[in-house]
């Protein structure tokens, strides 16, 4: 089943739970429902919401994950299932256990498809791979060349335009593509967890403040679809941005985990992409296969933006 990706940003929204139902009441709109078993990712952009406890204990023990935004409208935080997986302690204890070689494989085949992907993404728009499609073997395990670097100095100005630069604390493209980050950031957090991995031990990324360290690993590969939507939903010298604080634009970056895409050969909706490659990732680490599951060109059948499901 693919689980939904939902948004409340109406002001006043108070959340509950009843009958493994969650209901939604706001002001001047009729109350809703949706069951719990339904729901993937919920976001909840609305900084006057309230809640009861049982709809964060309901909502994990079901395996959602729970994002909270702040006034910019970008997540600060997120709440994940703890128990999700039945040998959760034997996969812990063969992650920590990898291998340093396999761990430094691992990093080369995600660097090699973060490359790839980015390279389809400028032959989109531009016509031209700008570059980085002769890097990608050029990568060896661990990436001692950080050639990952290399490429993206390549990648942006062509795909922004010169006189971008990438900033997390900057507004315009910069805001589309923290937001789009953080929403699929989630979803990896999540299926991370479900396939029984510590999210906070890392193959690459190490900070001892960064609780999602594997999550921001896998996302590596993942990271060039919102870049692809941001692109989109810009002007081509990037001088016109819609604003984070319109609904559809919200609802253009949410639409994303419902997109077609190709992983390990097979057509799936992002939602469960991202699981089958976090599960290829758990084998890789606990010593089931050398193979991951990645993804491979763009969406096969891009949605109509206002087609995001957002309440």
């Amino acid at each position: 089943m693919i689980r939904k990706t939902v948004e409340f940003s109406t002001l006043g929204t108070r959340l509950s739970v009843s009958h493994r139902q969650l209901v939604v009441e706001r002001p001047d709109l009729p109350k809703a429902t949706l069951p719990i078993e339904d729901l993937g990712v919920v976001i909840v952009d609305d900084v006057r919401a309230t809640y009861t406890q049982a709809v964060f204990l309901d909502l994990l023990e079901a395996g959602a994950t729970v994002l909270v935004t702040g006034r910019d409208h970008l997540p600060v935080g997120m709440m994940l299932p703890l128990a999700a997986h039945h040998v959760q302690t034997e996969r812990h204890r063969a992650q920590v256990e990898a291998s340093e070689p396999t761990r430094k494989r691992t990093w080369q085949a995600l660097v090699r498809a973060k490359i790839a992907q980015q390279s389809v993404v400028l032959r989109h728009f531009t016509g031209h791979h700008g570059g980085l499609a002769p890097m990608i073997q050029r990568v060896r395990s661990g990436d001692p060349d950080n050639l990952e670097a290399q490429a993206a100095q390549r990648y942006w100005p062509r795909l922004f335009g010169k006189a971008f630069r990438r900033d997390r604390q900057a507004d315009g493209v910069n805001a589309l593509l923290n937001y789009g980050y953080a929403v699929v950031r989630s979803a990896v957090a999540r299926a991370v967890v479900a396939a029984g991995l510590i999210p906070s031990l890392g193959v690459h990324h190490k900070h001892r403040g960064n609780p999602f360290c594997l999550a921001d690993d896998l996302i590596e590969p993942y990271r060039p679809f919102v870049d692809w939507r941001a692109r989109l939903l810009a002007s081509d010298d990037g001088a016109s941005v819609p604003s984070l604080s319109r609904q559809e634009t919200r609802a253009a970056f949410l639409s994303l985990l419902n997109e077609t895409v190709f992983v390990g050969g097979r057509r799936e909706p992002l939602l469960l992409a991202l699981h089958t490659s976090a599960v290829s990732l758990c084998r890789t680490l606990t010593g089931g296969g050398r193979t991951l599951m990645l993804p491979e060109g763009l969406p096969l059948e891009p949605e109509d933006f206002e087609d995001g499901e957002v309440e």
